[in-house]
This record gives C-alpha cells, structure tokens and sequence, in this order.
C-alpha cells in the first residue's frame, strides 16, 4: 500500500489537512483536524496509510504564499484525482482555470467546462472533489450569486472568497 505524507496547516479558516503522494501530488485537502477524515474522499486506489509529517515541503510553502495573498500560489500544485470519466477530469482541470477573485455560477462553470446543459455534471464534480483549495471548488456560487453548499461549510467557503476578494475577514474557527 502506498504511504502518504499528511499534515495539518493552521489558517484563519480553520486547519487544512493535506494528503501527499510520494511523488508531492496532493491527493486529498480539506478544512478538517484530522487528516484521516479525508480517506474516505479519495478513491480506493489512490488511500494509503497516512505519515504524518510537520512540513510538506512546496504544499505548505504554496498554502502559505495564497495566504499571504499570493492567490495564485496554489495553482501549480500537483493533484491526483480518480476522474471516474472524461468530464470529471476535465471539470476539476476548469475549475483550477478559475481566476481567485472572480467566482463563477454552477451554470457559467458548466459553461466553462464546455457542456453548458450540464449544470448537474458540474455540481457534481464541486460535490466529489477531494482536494478542497487546490481545485478551488469554492469559487462556484449559485445562479443567484449565493454560496450554495461547501462540504466543509459555508464560513469556510465565505472566508476563502472574501480573502480572494482583498478583504480580510474575521472568522473564528468552528
């Protein structure tokens, strides 16, 4: 079984779990304590037994430069996802296309991602995306411009956008 390198990054939205790969790929993120929670995210093939670590290397230098407000930090980091199909894949790679700052609707994603019918296939993919802030799901909002759902809630989801849009929030960790 693969051993995948995991820590924990305190941020003004809560702590950040991240599971690499040895290859630095970060196969699953999530605002959460415990990098643990995160397994059941990740497709069967891509878990293994989780080492923790205190540092991650260009992972936590990335997270730490997007909340220093370099938002574009994060967008090289390298990602590895059980696509499930050919949309899947495609919807993670437009959302990384996703500029910080300019959020888009679930039907202007679906839009993006070249099926503008496909508006369910797009929420879908926001649904099963296991590394949260890398493949920046919370830039998509409702047709009305509201938040909509974030798995790992919406004052998480609320603190991202407003830090991407130049304001420093307060927030205090639930």
């Amino acid at each position: 079984m693969t051993t995948l390198d995991s820590t924990v990054i305190d941020t003004p939205a809560g702590p950040l779990s991240v599971l690499t790969d040895p290859d630095g790929a970060v196969r699953a993120a999530g605002f959460t304590a415990d990098p643990a929670t995160l397994l059941p995210l990740m497709h069967p093939s891509l878990r293994g037994d989780l080492h923790p670590r205190t540092d991650l290397g260009p992972v936590g230098r990335a997270v730490a430069s997007y909340l220093d407000g370099e938002l574009t930090a994060i967008d090289t980091v390298p990602v590895r996802q059980h696509t499930g199909g050919p949309f899947m894949g495609h919807a993670w790679a437009v959302l990384r296309e996703v500029p910080p700052g300019g959020p888009v609707t679930y039907t202007g994603f679906a839009a993006r991602a070249g099926r503008p019918l496909a508006v369910r296939a797009a929420a879908a993919a926001c649904a099963r995306n296991a590394v949260a802030l890398f493949v920046p799901c919370h830039r998509v909002l409702r047709t009305d411009g509201t938040l909509g759902g974030y798995r790992w809630g919406l004052p998480v989801k609320s603190w991202l956008l407003a830090h991407e849009q130049g304001r420093v929030p307060a927030m205090t960790p639930s």
